[in-house]
């Protein structure tokens, strides 16, 4: 485990990573994806080498192979364990996406034992070690010995990795993006929190939103006025971690789940091996509100048909919450004293239940800005109205505290409210 210093920020250097000067490129994926592993690994292009490329399918931000050399006489297991994964940005996505902290981030939790070895970068992407599991679909999600593994590995994010925050210099400049105007507004979307947060992400999304018509500057200003209230109302709220702040993953959907192999699992409950799971992706990882992580979570559980008739009851939420909480203080470092763990549960469930609007605000401007810049085939600008649909639902639903006269709750929040 490395040291860091008192503020969150690690000790070091971070970004000592080798760079391979080649870009991959979709249109003849087969070569580049090649050159690329090649220059990687050049034994690999010996005789006897058989390369394929395993794409995934299951992100719609970037593109994903699994690269693997199936050399006569190795066996599955033998061929795994040299895979490596190639990770291609999506086009135009560093307007949504810090890319120097997303290498920061992986090899952050890298040095905490908790993502695969980061083992290159290239002009417009990444590769790392190959980790052996199953991705879990949105109804793997859903399964209780799942989803309280997820809980158990969310809550040793958060209790165990400590926050990065940008240095006086990174906002001026430094290893950063750009300054100006639109830099001190985002640095500064939640008066008195570190930043980078969840909340001066946001404001950057929104700074970043098309407005060519007038349609979209509006749609842009309604953005911003429910961002300001939002911020308003929650982003001083107290909860775990430094400032209300935990490492948190901000992307939790099932794609990103990887349930490891039984034979991996070193915890043992009474009737059989404890299912564990490990987290990919790592870019839009942030210091945040542990409950803004686990509402993203929750949404997630309907996929990105956004099916919200299948989103955690409140059996099921608390069933999940309780295992996080005892997980949470078992590891977090400097343990308080007489921890009331059903009374930490039970105020972690109600913090989930105010920020459950939030993801959807979230994702739907991001889903705005990727409608303008996708290359990829999936359609954004619906998924965008879907998503801030939630929000909106969350908003009606809250003036009313539950209680809508004349007014009927919309099909999300009837299964939020939903018991078992």
């Amino acid at each position: 485990m490395p040291s860091f210093n008192p503020n969150g920020v690690a000790n070091g250097h971070l970004g000592q990573l080798r760079h391979i000067p080649i870009s991959y490129d979709n249109d003849n994926s087969n070569a580049s994806a090649r050159a690329l592993i090649l220059a990687l690994r050049p034994e690999w292009s010996s005789p006897d080498s058989n390369i394929e490329f395993v794409p995934f399918k299951d992100g719609i931000t970037n593109t994903l192979l699994k690269a693997i050399n199936k050399k006569e006489g190795l066996s599955p297991d033998e061929v795994d364990k040299e895979a490596v994964l190639l990770r291609a940005y999506g086009h135009g996505t560093d307007v949504l996406i810090d890319r120097h902290r997303e290498t920061q981030n992986h090899e952050l939790l890298m040095r905490c034992g908790l993502a695969p070895e980061l083992l290159a970068r290239f002009d417009n992407g990444m590769i790392y070690r190959y980790i052996r599991g199953t991705a879990t679909q949105p109804a793997d999600l859903r399964t209780p010995s799942i989803y309280l593994a997820v809980a158990r590995r969310l809550a040793q994010w958060h209790a165990t990795v400590p926050c990065i925050y940008e240095t006086h210099a990174q906002r001026n400049g430094v290893n950063g993006t750009s300054n100006g105007h639109h830099e001190v507004e985002i640095e500064h979307a939640a008066p008195g929190k570190p930043s980078p947060n969840v909340w001066t992400v946001m404001q950057k999304w929104i700074l970043a939103l098309p407005t060519k018509t007038e349609a979209q500057r509006t749609r842009q200003a309604t953005l911003q006025q429910e961002l300001t209230k939002l911020v308003d109302e929650l982003s001083q709220r107290p909860g775990l971690g430094d400032n209300g702040l935990v490492f948190a993953h901000c992307d939790l959907l099932s794609g990103n789940v990887i349930i490891e192999p039984q034979d991996l699992s070193s915890t043992k409950k009474e009737g059989g091996p404890q299912t564990v799971v490990s987290f990919i992706d790592y870019e839009y990882a942030t210091p945040s509100p542990a409950a803004f992580d686990l509402a993203n979570h929750f949404a997630e559980w309907g996929g990105f048909d956004c099916d919200f008739t299948v989103l955690p009851t409140r059996a099921q939420r608390l069933e999940f919450i309780r295992e996080y909480i005892h997980t949470y203080f078992s590891l977090l470092p400097n343990k308080p004293d007489n921890i009331d763990e059903e009374a930490e549960a039970q105020k972690l469930f109600a913090e989930v239940d105010i920020f459950r609007g939030v993801p959807g605000l979230y994702w739907g401007i991001w889903a705005l800005i990727q409608a303008t810049i996708s290359h990829i085939d999936f359609d954004y600008a619906e998924y965008a109205e879907i998503r801030l649909g939630e929000y909106w639902g969350w908003r009606e639903a809250s003036k009313y505290d539950g209680k809508l006269t004349g007014k009927e709750l919309s099909v999300r929040e009837k299964r939020w409210a939903q018991l078992e």
